[in-house]
């Protein structure tokens, strides 16, 4: 069973037979690890402009006359 888990692998692997070849999950573990980061950073830079776009706002939190 074993042996043929291997074949078959090795057959996906060249482009024999259909499937998903063993490097597809690790491209896709990086390709999300790189989406990852621009997502979060976005969200960081959205709530700084809310904050400050708030605290430019005359009356409402701002400490300036």
């Amino acid at each position: 069973m074993t042996l043929w888990k291997w074949m078959r692998r090795a057959d996906i692997d060249d482009g024999t037979k259909p499937g998903k070849t063993s490097q597809e999950p690790t491209e896709l573990r990086e390709a999300r690890r790189r989406i990852k980061l621009p997502e979060q950073a976005n969200v960081v830079l959205r709530r700084a402009t809310a904050y400050l776009s708030q605290a430019n706002l005359p009356g409402k939190g701002s400490t300036r006359s």
